[in-house]
């Protein structure tokens, strides 16, 4: 959030992902148990790739020697461990098979799908921090990170978000009707998105924050809201309800304006219809006189 929004972080107010559209992104990071449970399943798969490559490398050492075995199982091992994962979350878009059993995937911080050097970055650091450190330095950095980034994922810029978590349906802002004069009449300038967004987020989740809590952040964003407002609302009005009605009018005059410029494109469209066999006439007796 913005500087003046720094300190609504603790009182339940989260930050989301706004695009450069004003598109609000619902990426929510993924549990570190989530993580854990999908990281057995691929682990899982990895053994089993091992065991079956060494098992056809112990085949073919009768026509190698010592050197040439050797160097046929480092490749294989870096293949497992290295190559197919970067290769996988690659062609996936940041999705393995435990990932795609857990509904996860891997993400840029700006949302965007991932390419092949931030999967070569995350599988380079996944040798020591998971297979070195049977994942000890995995979960401290994770336990750490608000996010629950791994090292491999602060140093490629990504995490792992849930893709099947249930979205919650926001709750349909109501216009105050003491304030619905006012708001009619009023010069409403454009909020800035995650101006608009926290006052969203604080309406829908006012209910659960303390009384302390809400009447705080309640003033506060009221307090920024009214710069983009003239005139103020009446005196005595809650810092609640005019937020609400601010939205809701706000809600209402995008609507209408978007119904608008859908019937004005409409009428357009049907003009042209009309008047475009009537044109293509015209045109044809003018162009070909002869042709009476």
């Amino acid at each position: 959030m913005s500087a003046d929004l720094a300190g609504f972080d603790d009182l339940g107010i989260t930050e989301d992902l706004v695009t450069g559209e004003a598109v609000v992104l619902d990426l929510r990071p993924a549990s570190f148990i989530t993580r854990a449970l999908a990281l057995v399943l691929d682990l899982v798969v990895t053994l089993i790739a091992v065991l079956t490559l060494t098992w056809l490398l112990a085949t073919t050492t009768d026509v190698l020697d010592q050197a040439g075995g050797d160097a046929l199982g480092l490749v294989i091992m870096l293949a497992v461990l290295i190559g197919i994962p970067v290769t996988v979350e690659t062609l996936t878009r940041g999705r393995s098979l435990g990932k795609l059993a857990g509904g996860l995937r891997v993400v840029r911080d700006d949302g965007g799908p991932i390419r092949a050097r931030h999967a070569l970055i995350r599988g380079l650091l996944a040798v020591p921090e998971i297979y070195w450190s049977f994942g000890s330095i995995a979960l401290i950095t994770s336990l750490l990170n608000r996010r629950g980034k791994r090292l491999g994922d602060l140093l490629a810029g990504t995490y792992v978000i849930r893709e099947r978590s249930p979205r919650e349906q926001p709750s349909q802002v109501r216009m105050p009707p003491h304030l619905y004069s006012w708001a009619v009449a009023s010069d409403l300038g454009r909020l800035p998105d995650r101006l608009s967004l926290a006052v969203r987020q604080f309406l829908g989740r006012a209910q659960g924050l303390a009384p302390a809590s809400r009447e705080r952040l309640g003033r506060a964003l009221a307090g920024q809201v009214s710069q983009y407002v003239s005139p103020g609302p009446p005196p005595g009005t809650h810092p609640e309800d005019f937020l609400a009605a601010v939205l809701a009018e706000r809600r209402d005059r995008d609507y209408a304006r978007l119904r608008r410029e859908a019937d004005a494109r409409t009428a357009r469209l049907q003009r042209r219809g009309a008047a475009g066999p009537l044109s293509e006439i015209g045109t044809g007796l003018i162009d070909s006189p002869n042709q009476r």
